[in-house]
């Protein structure tokens, strides 16, 4: 019995396609071990949304021939699509799968004898139009589960269209199926995750169904006590979707929103699809209807053209509204990309201090969210994450909170009061006192 390793550079959506290809390998009778338990196969899954990324893929290589140094690598993933020639010059590389064949490499590297030469399969990203259902499961505590896959869009710092190819979605009643069985399963939270999560409902290039009708199908699935989207651009979350979550019975009052600027200016030269207006009619939409929903926000500092008015402008915006953290990505030049192309660059260390900045501001604005919600009961999940001694978990709002291991707590509801913040900026808690919720 061969062992495999696997690991995943990136987003959501990544850990959800790593999972179930790893189940793949597990139904053909190969063992999943640990990276550092000499494995005999290295799937090594990348992303290519900055710089770093593909940085991480050569050293990760490199990681992966000094544990086994006999073992076959393969690399797939966007960056795999993206540059599969370059990828195969990497000392220890024996194959590169682009998006259309990276759930085949099973059957494609069958055997996984190491060939003198790397081999490339990679296909034309016009290829990549099949929608392959993936999920993680025994990973963590919650699910990611992939319902939305490429994307329309042409953002002109973006390359996600080339890596993953069009728009394209599962089926509502698939879907379903999927979480159903999920649901029969230990786990208590589904997070849906695509990579344009809203646009949601296209199947064979046409629009069929929508994702305000794959929320509400949602809802109604047994076993499953939350679901929580990943991310959905301002523009598709509509008042309808906002009004759904707020009285759903399963569906948390978690939005994570990508912004990118607060500079109108900025935003139309990234090609974004709405204007600030928007972003702050969105923001007031949520809060009127779930006053202690959480907010995160994308951003990206120094994107050409940016002045250091036009970043102020950001921080002021951020800093102006009822937001609870950011995710701050310092830009960086992707080939093929019309942003690559753009005169105005922002040299780097400017980049590095907006981006320290927007840091600063995070942490502030995320120990606000938090203190705003002490003294308040909330439902915690606990996961299988400990530290020195403490366990970790999330409420419906996504406030982390840290309390004292027990056993017992792990994977269950329970209704607690957030109590204070600590020197490492988590919420603890009374004492585990208030009835377990769902206790399984």
């Amino acid at each position: 019995m061969k062992k495999v390793a696997f690991y995943t550079l990136g987003c959501k959506l990544n850990y959800s396609e790593t999972s179930t290809i790893s189940r793949l390998f597990e139904e053909k009778g190969y063992r999943k071990v640990e990276f550092t338990e000499t494995p005999d196969i290295f799937i090594i899954n990348t992303c290519s949304v900055t710089e770093n990324a593909d940085k991480k893929c050569h050293k990760i290589v490199r990681e992966a021939r000094s544990i086994s140094p006999d073992a076959y690598v393969a690399i797939i993933g966007c960056y795999a699509q993206l540059k599969p020639q370059e990828i195969a010059t990497i000392p220890g590389v024996d194959a590169v799968l682009g998006a259309a064949e990276k759930f085949r490499l099973v059957e494609l590297l069958d055997g996984f004898v190491r060939p003198p030469e790397a081999q490339v399969f990679a296909s034309d990203i016009e290829t990549a139009n099949r929608f392959n259902t993936s999920y993680s499961l025994h990973d963590r505590t919650r699910t990611f589960l992939k319902v939305q896959d490429g994307c329309d869009y042409s953002c002109s710092f973006c390359t996600i269209p080339l890596a993953r190819g069009a728009s394209r979605s599962d089926s509502i009643a698939n879907i379903v199926r999927t979480a159903t069985e999920i649901g029969k399963t230990d786990v208590r939270e589904v997070v849906l995750t695509g990579v344009n999560t809203g646009d949601f409902g296209i199947q064979e290039g046409k629009r069929v169904e929508r994702f305000i009708d794959l929320i509400k199908a949602l809802d109604n699935v047994p076993g499953i006590d939350r679901f929580r989207i990943s991310s959905i651009e301002p523009n598709l979350l509509t008042n309808e979707i906002i009004q759904f979550v707020a009285e759903s019975n399963k569906f948390v009052p978690h939005f994570h929103i990508p912004l990118q600027s607060g500079s109108n200016k900025v935003l139309k030269l990234m090609k974004r699809r709405y204007l600030r207006e928007l972003y702050v009619d969105r923001v007031a939409e949520i809060k009127s209807w779930m006053p202690n929903a959480c907010i995160g926000v994308d951003v990206i500092v120094g994107f050409p053209g940016e002045t250091q008015e036009d970043f102020l402008e950001t921080y002021e915006f951020l800093n102006n509204l009822n937001i609870s953290y950011l995710h701050v990505f310092t830009y960086s030049e992707r080939e093929n990309t019309l942003a690559a192309t753009l005169n105005d660059v922002v040299p780097k260390h400017i980049r590095a201090e907006r981006s320290k900045m927007l840091h600063i501001l995070s942490d502030k604005k995320r120990r606000k969210f938090y203190e705003e919600n002490l003294d308040r009961e909330a439902i915690v999940l606990f996961e299988n994450d400990i530290e020195n001694g403490m366990m970790h978990g999330f409420t419906e709002n996504y406030v982390r909170v840290t309390a004292k291991y027990d056993p017992v707590l792990v994977n269950d509801l329970k209704k607690l009061r957030l109590k204070l913040i600590n020197e490492k900026g988590l919420v603890e808690l009374e004492e585990p006192s208030i009835e377990m919720l769902a206790h399984r």
